[in-house]
């Protein structure tokens, strides 16, 4: 079947007279004729009851006429939706973040789209940065938001946030009633990290901060999220450093202690494909640069 037999099938089926749903295709008898008798061979089942002055449907015509309805009902508002996507309007985007994106104004930005582009929808993926890298090269999401020093090869994109490490330990823990902590009074700690494999970018900056401090930290527990690290610390598991904005989870059981100042940044940038040129993705990336202006960080580039 194809969609010219199916429109010519449901316009007969509604006007059940070949002359009426003729001219309601504007095109003569014969070739409507023609286009139903090829339908009924390629089905294999006679759909019109015809005499020389009534036409009904069979009982597979009925079934076909149900069908026929929602497919082609599907089939033009798929031609809206792609007409409108040309247009940059009523896109479909798929959008990667890590799990701390949502203490850096992810939620605001999703906000921001339905207010300034609500014809703009957008479902998100929660994926690790090298998985949104790799997603994006393979044109299975649209935009992303990664952790890491620069864009990536292939990808375009801008840094979306900047902002200190703080030292995470348990409430019960000497450093917590500290205003800001020296990092050896850690270094005989048990840390809880990102796994290397998962996030290498936060655990090499981690590590250098240590480093930095004079010391090589003792890694016991690696996890895959941020907020795993610092369950893991509210629970006494170890101590771990992590980005500011983690203060705001207020997870109970933790507390969050200023260290003395690193070069060193957790960086988030927002990242696309190289190349990519559509008025609906250029609105997206729009509004994620409002949203990063707003966050107000004092370490933008």
């Amino acid at each position: 079947m194809d969609l010219r037999q199916l429109r010519y099938f449901a316009v007969l089926a509604e006007e059940k007279h070949f002359g009426r749903a003729a001219q309601r295709l504007a095109l003569s008898q014969p070739p409507l004729s023609t286009a139903i008798r090829q339908l009924e061979a390629e089905i294999g089942a006679k759909l019109f009851a015809r005499t020389s002055r009534h036409v009904s449907l069979t009982p597979a015509g009925v079934a076909l006429q149900r069908e026929a309805q929602v497919l082609l009902r599907r089939a033009d508002e798929a031609r809206a939706l792609v007409k409108a996507v040309a247009e940059g309007h009523g896109a479909r985007f798929r959008v990667g973040f890590a799990g701390s994106m949502l203490y850096r104004g992810l939620p605001a930005l999703l906000a921001d789209v339905g207010t300034l582009a609500p014809d703009i929808e957008l479902t998100l993926q929660e994926l690790n940065s090298t998985e949104q890298i790799e997603a994006l090269h393979r044109d299975e999401i649209d935009l992303g938001f990664i952790h890491g020093r620069s864009t990536p090869d292939g990808l375009d994109g801008f840094r979306y946030h900047a902002e200190p490490f703080v030292a995470c330990v348990p409430d019960g823990h000497a450093a917590a009633r500290a205003r800001t902590l020296r990092l050896t009074r850690l270094q005989h700690e048990d840390f809880v990290l990102f796994s290397q494999r998962v996030s290498p970018d936060y655990f090499q900056s981690v590590m250098a901060i240590c480093l930095a401090a004079g010391f090589m930290p003792r890694v016991r527990h690696e996890v895959r999220h941020w907020l795993s690290v610092v369950s893991f610390v509210a629970n006494g598991l170890g101590v771990a450093l992590v980005p500011r904005t983690l203060a705001t989870s207020h997870l109970a059981g933790a507390t969050f202690v200023p260290i003395e100042r690193s070069d060193i940044l957790s960086e988030t940038w927002c990242v696309w494909k190289a190349g990519e040129a559509r008025p609906a993705l250029d609105k997206l990336i729009h509004a994620a640069r409002a949203r990063s202006r707003a966050l107000k960080q004092p370490f933008r580039s």
